[in-house]
């Protein structure tokens, strides 16, 4: 029988090259497991959310409950020097930091758009990409404002974490569609929310985040009557309607509320109107309505709940 001969493997007069041996162990699986969890506990979240208090208030929400589930969680909020949020965040016991502005005109095809736009939005990333490399966080949330533009890019551009877009209306913007082709999920309100992205896998129908504080019982309806109306006969039977348009204010409903106020109060003795005008129209508006004692005039409340929750029409 012949004898078949296969060639060396290894072609003669080849130095092999050295390896590391292989007994090198990994670490135990219960070492592996503390680490994670230890990460876990000690998250770092930073949250970009500006311009109204429809991108602020959920944003609010979201850390509130963290807050409660992960005691050890780290927050920073970035927001726009002069909006809501500068004042909001601080007043809710979050950090806050500011980053320089970067505006979408209306019309879209306008002088601003296509010139000072882009200088503001790099101005505005870089700034950004520098608090998130010194914040090193593992998650960056966007609830919406022209802030959350050029934060989430920047963490997108930047790496390492995880990008997460809350959507809280029905029809998303064009800052939000663009940031949903980076983020790894998406949490809209509503199932028609849907169909306006295009990566429909990332996202989640959540719902709205609501405050823990619209939860809790914090005082009687009677209570919060007599303190908010000091100068109204107060019984309990009475009924509230909360007029608002928005952190900042729609001119419609303060313009159609201005010519029926007085009419709807003296036609109906046991109702009271809350009038939440908005930042900015607040000050026209004090100034052309009279004062009535079941009338309440405010800006924007953060504690109107305390009057409505239970009897809203």
């Amino acid at each position: 029988m012949a004898t078949i001969v296969y060639p060396p493997l290894i072609p003669p007069n080849t130095r092999l090259r050295s390896r590391r041996p292989f007994s090198r162990q990994l670490p135990p699986r219960c070492n592996t497991t503390i680490t994670a969890s230890a990460t876990t506990e000690n998250l770092r979240v930073v949250f970009a959310a500006g311009g109204t208090g429809g991108h602020i208030y959920p944003a609010l929400a979201i850390a509130d409950e963290l807050k409660i589930s992960k005691p050890k969680t780290q927050f920073l909020f970035v927001g726009t020097p002069n909006g809501m949020e500068a004042t909001a965040v601080p007043a809710a016991g979050y950090p806050f930091t500011a980053v320089p502005t970067a505006p979408l005109a209306r019309p879209l095809i306008s002088f601003q758009n296509f010139f000072l736009l882009p200088y503001l939005l790099t101005k505005s990333t870089l700034k950004s990409y520098k608090i998130i490399r010194e914040f090193d966080p593992h998650i960056v949330i966007g609830t919406g404002g022209f802030v959350s533009f050029p934060t989430c890019l920047a963490a997108a551009i930047r790496g390492g974490g995880k990008l997460l877009i809350q959507e809280q209306n029905s029809v998303p913007g064009i800052a939000n569609l663009v940031l949903s082709l980076f983020a790894d999920k998406v949490c809209v309100a509503f199932n028609s929310t849907l169909e306006c992205f295009w990566q429909k896998y990332k996202c989640v129908v959540c719902g709205n985040p609501v405050r823990f504080s619209l939860t809790k019982q914090t005082c009687t309806k009677s209570a919060a009557r007599r303190h908010f109306f000091p100068n109204a006969a107060v019984i309990g039977k009475e009924k509230v309607v909360l007029v608002l348009g928005g952190s900042l204010g729609a001119t419609t409903i303060n313009i159609a509320l201005s010519n029926v106020y007085c009419s709807m109060l003296n036609e109906n003795e046991d109702l009271f109107v809350v009038w939440q005008t908005g930042l900015k129209a607040f000050r026209e508006i004090e100034s052309r309505v009279r004062n009535h004692p079941r009338l309440l005039l405010s800006p924007c409340r953060r504690n109107c709940f305390e009057i409505w929750r239970d009897d809203l029409l």
